[in-house]
């Protein structure tokens, strides 16, 4: 399975949810390849953010990333792109060549435990706020990314959100 994260400047949350499905799929012995991107050209070529890198390191979390953007040639590299908001889903959409690329977009929330209770399915943006912003992402991204990575080891690749039939 072939994943791309993607958010609007590639520096906080999809590098973040890179890293964690990276290193939770790793543990688990899953062939996974995954990498992230960014709707917009701001930060090609710029490490994640010092928020990001700093709350990684503190949970234990590599990161090893530099930034790209998304183009619409990239929906044939990967099987599941993976937008951290509505907005960003809205971008790749829109970017989408056809009706087979616009079926490989799902929210990265929906794999939430919580998502069905809760109706949470955005993953904020903390670019321009403090560390804890930071923290909070990463409390968000990481049971969201282990409910990915369960549907990935269990095989239950036809049953995840968008599971290429939207």
């Amino acid at each position: 399975m072939r994943i791309c994260f993607v958010c609007l400047g590639n520096i906080c949350r999809s590098p973040a949810a890179e890293a964690i499905v990276r290193h939770r799929a790793g543990a688990q012995g899953l062939a996974v390849q995954v990498e992230s991107a960014g709707t917009g050209p701001w930060h090609v070529g710029d490490p994640p953010h010092e928020g990001t890198r700093s709350e990684a390191a503190r949970r234990g979390i590599p990161v090893d990333h530099l930034g790209q953007q998304f183009g619409a040639a990239d929906f044939a590299r990967f099987d599941l792109v993976v937008a951290m908001d509505s907005g960003n889903a809205a971008d790749l959409r829109d970017l989408a060549p056809d009706a087979d690329a616009r079926d490989k977009i799902v929210r990265l929330g929906e794999f939430a435990p919580e998502a069905a209770s809760t109706g949470v399915r955005d993953v904020p943006d903390p670019y321009g706020q403090s560390q804890e912003a930071f923290t909070r992402m990463f409390d968000q991204l990481e049971p969201a990314c282990d409910g990915l990575v369960q549907a990935l080891a269990t095989g239950a690749v036809g049953d995840l959100p968008g599971g290429g039939r939207r």
